[in-house]
């Protein structure tokens, strides 16, 4: 795992060939149990160096899609598997607990529910009012901008530009972390003022 713009931000990554860019996972360490957002299968490395950091208290799932290696991870760190209440009735996993949207997960870090992308309650999240993370609904294949999901994916085009305004109007925003493509560690609310303004 890399340590990210903060002390206590940590990620790692698997290359797609197919879509050539990057999948991302997030750690955030804290006292009160840290939190793996979208785990992907952790190397041996990277699993010692999670238990070096303290485990795992929680894991936050954004989509149905991004299950990834949870359900693993939660059964190896007995972490608390939490999901999007949006899905509950299909999604793959059975979750402890269900995220609704501006709901705080932990103290800090927020859930935000994006509606019209390509599962009806994807979640994005926002850590102490200047980190967002995304999953699906908005990625980055060029470094520095970002983008949408592409439109045939999406369920409601409508929809899912209005959580992107929605997202972009959020004030503070710093960092934009995506769950696919590049992360942008600086510029993150300027960034996404530009994807809001050109859909």
């Amino acid at each position: 795992m890399k340590q990210l713009h903060r002390k206590d931000l940590f990620g790692w990554s698997v290359f797609d060939p197919e879509r050539n860019l990057d999948f991302h996972s997030v750690l955030w360490i804290r006292n009160d149990g840290n939190v793996l957002i979208d785990p992907l299968p952790l190397s041996e490395h990277d699993h010692s160096h999670l238990q070096r950091l303290g485990g795992a208290g929680f894991i936050v799932i954004t989509n149905s899609d991004h299950c990834r290696d949870a359900e693993h991870i939660a059964s190896i760190t007995g972490a608390v598997l939490c999901g999007p209440a949006a899905e509950e009735d299909t999604f793959p996993l059975s979750c402890s607990r269900w995220l609704y949207d501006n709901e705080e997960i932990v103290p800090g870090l927020v859930a935000y529910e994006l509606e019209g992308s390509k599962t009806p309650g994807e979640l994005a999240l926002v850590l102490e009012h200047t980190t967002l993370i995304t999953g699906d609904l908005i990625r980055c294949h060029v470094g520095g901008e970002l983008c949408l999901l592409p439109e045939s994916k999406l369920t409601d085009v409508d929809k899912a530009i209005h959580s992107v305004k929605r997202l972009a109007d959020l004030p503070g925003i710093k960092a934009v972390l995506t769950g696919d493509g590049w992360p942008l560690f600086n510029h993150g609310a300027e960034a996404l003022h530009r994807l809001a303004r050109s859909l």
